[in-house]
């Protein structure tokens, strides 16, 4: 039988069982393959339609209403007395108000005892008052009503005075005549006409200013502690506090030191607080050895509006002290730190033939202020500052200049004895660095007159200053209850004056020569008050060697305003002195029914009390 055969038929079989094989048994997987490239991004689509709007949210509550800014204050002298005519100085130093009389209560210092004289202002005459034809008041029309002898029941001089309306209470600082004897407080009942003697309360040495906390619950006092001529005596300076217990005054009173500081003298230092003494030298046959509670010496108190809190101005120690008066315990010494004036325009000498302002590389200016005030701003505490300076110069008596180099002093003066210690000398004076000072001519026509300190400014101890540091900051400052500088008036004061008196500008206060203040701390910023005028909070500093008076709204401490400068003395050239001298203390009055604000100043070299009338413009 023949065999049939067809090959395309085989191969396709064959063809087919192969690949039934294949597709019946998976083979491994091969490897992934090389990522494509990205495509094109596509545009973007077509917004949509807006959404329908919600309702409209409910109203806010209304803020509170703001207080209206001031332009300018108006200010008259409406009442003047001069006290101890025939030897004024000393006589109107330090000034209270007593509301419930309207009373003024002044030291008078200037004679043989201490007094306060009580003044009557209720029955001023404004009219009676008249100006001279330089437009100066020397006429007076405040009378004594009545006169404490501070001596009859305190021996010691008159230092400060103030008074509580609520309790009716006079309380006065009176230093011992002995250097390291400790002071007192004398106190009054106020309550009637005459004042009665109710006792004496022993307290630190050298009471320098007291005052009562705003709730009446104590009494605070600074106890400067100055040391002996020839430095072998040195106190320490303390702060005491009196309680007050149901309107009874305590007996004794408590005191607090700087001890515990004595180990951080270096740490200060790095603040910018400042040491200035002999320590390490031998005078007068004694080693001196000054601690740091032995060198600060508390000035000036200001207590919180909550009566919390007392800061006390360490004014040549540029510093401050901070006591917590719920517990009666120092709880902080803040040091100032220095101003800068290189930002700011200075007039550096006494006879560089008149207004001459410039401004100085490495020239700062220690803020040392002397009268210190509180406010508060969104509930936090601030300090303000009277930015005074003052430098340390001691003499004690020998019997010549071959006994004063015996006790080892440093100069021997026909009047004033022999040179114990001073940290003060004049720029020429000095040693100044090449390189830092190369742009300045230390000479009597640019910074040589400048009176600064020896005990900064040398930092590598070489003999050559690379900085100068003068006495002061020339201007008031604010500053917040961490020691932090939130303002300073910088150089408004020299401008202001400069530009109102001219030639006359940072004159004396117990003559008439111009320009003649330029190298010591100009116009000398040192009394203060502050007071509230149409809801603003206002603050008065005192120039005590120019005699005016500059006013500032401070009611936001980080956007301040000056609003008025007045005064009421001479200044022709040469002529003899005349009006309100040497503002010293101050005290504001608010205004009350149909009664403008007042401003009360002492002044210290004229012995006369001046009180402005204050209206906001």
């Amino acid at each position: 039988m023949k065999k049939l055969t067809n090959n395309k038929y085989t191969r396709c079989a064959i063809t087919a069982i192969l690949l039934t094989a294949i597709t019946a048994c998976d083979g491994d997987n091969g490897d992934d393959g090389l990522q494509g490239t990205a495509g094109v991004i596509g545009n973007n689509g077509i917004d949509g339609i807006n959404g329908v709007s919600g309702a409209n949210g409910l109203n806010g509550t209304d803020g509170l209403n703001g207080t209206d800014t001031l332009s300018g204050l108006t200010t008259n002298i409406i009442a003047r007395a001069v006290l101890n005519i025939e030897s004024p100085e000393g006589a109107a130093e330090i000034i209270q108000y007593q509301s419930s009389t309207g009373y003024i209560f002044s030291i008078n210092s200037s004679g043989a005892n201490a007094t306060v004289e009580i003044l009557d202002f209720p029955s001023t005459v404004a009219s009676a008052l008249t100006p001279d034809a330089e437009g100066v008041i020397n006429t007076s029309n405040l009378s004594i009503i009545n006169t404490i002898n501070l001596s009859e029941n305190t021996t010691g001089d008159a230092n400060s005075i103030a008074i509580s309306n609520d309790l009716s209470l006079l309380a006065v600082a009176i230093a011992a005549d002995n250097v390291a004897d400790n002071g007192q407080i004398a106190l009054y009942d106020i309550s009637e006409p005459t004042p009665i003697f109710i006792k004496n309360i022993e307290v630190g040495v050298l009471p320098d200013m007291v005052t009562f906390s705003p709730d009446n619950r104590k009494i605070i006092v600074a106890n400067e502690g100055e040391p002996s001529g020839d430095y072998t005596i040195d106190p320490e300076g303390t702060v005491s506090i009196i309680d007050i217990i149901n309107t009874t005054v305590a007996d004794t009173a408590i005191s607090i030191n700087f001890n515990a500081y004595n180990s951080l003298q270096s740490e200060l230092e790095q603040q910018g607080a400042v040491f200035p003494n002999p320590s390490g030298r031998t005078i007068n046959g004694v080693a001196i050895n000054t601690t740091v509670s032995m060198d600060l010496e508390p000035e000036y108190v200001a207590v919180s509006k909550d009566s919390s809190i007392a800061y006390v101005s360490l004014q040549e120690n540029n510093a401050l002290a901070v006591i917590d008066l719920t517990s009666n315990t120092l709880v902080d010494v803040l040091g100032l730190g220095f101003k800068n004036w290189s930002q700011y325009v200075i007039d550096a000498s006494d006879r560089d033939g008149g207004i001459n302002l410039q401004q100085y590389e490495n020239l700062f200016g220690m803020y040392q202020p002397d009268t210190i005030a509180t406010m508060t701003w969104q509930n936090a505490n601030f300090i303000v500052t009277a930015n005074e300076g003052d430098s340390r110069e001691y003499f004690f008596d020998v019997e010549n200049e071959a006994a004063c180099t015996a006790a080892n002093g440093l100069d021997f003066d026909d009047d004033d004895g022999c040179l114990s210690y001073t940290d003060e000398i004049r720029a020429e004076d000095l040693t100044l660095d090449p390189t830092q000072f190369a742009s300045i001519n230390n000479d009597d026509n640019d910074i040589g007159r400048l009176q600064v300190t020896t005990v900064l400014g040398d930092e590598n101890t070489d003999g050559s200053y690379e900085e100068l540091y003068t006495y002061g900051a020339r201007s008031f400052s604010i500053f917040d209850e961490n020691g932090t500088l939130v303002f300073d008036s910088g150089d408004d004061i020299v401008r202001i004056t400069s530009a109102i008196h001219g030639q006359a500008f940072n004159n004396d206060e117990d003559e008439n020569e111009g320009d003649s203040r330029s190298d010591a701390k100009g116009a000398e910023p040192e009394a203060l008050a502050i007071g509230e005028i149409d809801g603003r909070t206002i603050a008065f500093i005192g120039l005590e060697r120019m005699s005016g008076i500059l006013a500032y709204d401070i009611t936001n401490p980080f956007n301040v305003s000056f609003l008025q400068y007045f005064y009421n003395r001479g200044l022709t050239e040469n002529a003899e002195i005349t009006g309100d001298l040497g503002p010293e203390g101050m005290v504001f009055v608010p205004a009350i029914n149909n009664t403008a604000a007042r401003l009360i100043v002492g002044n210290e070299i004229s012995g006369s009390v001046t009180v402005w009338e204050v209206t906001a413009n």
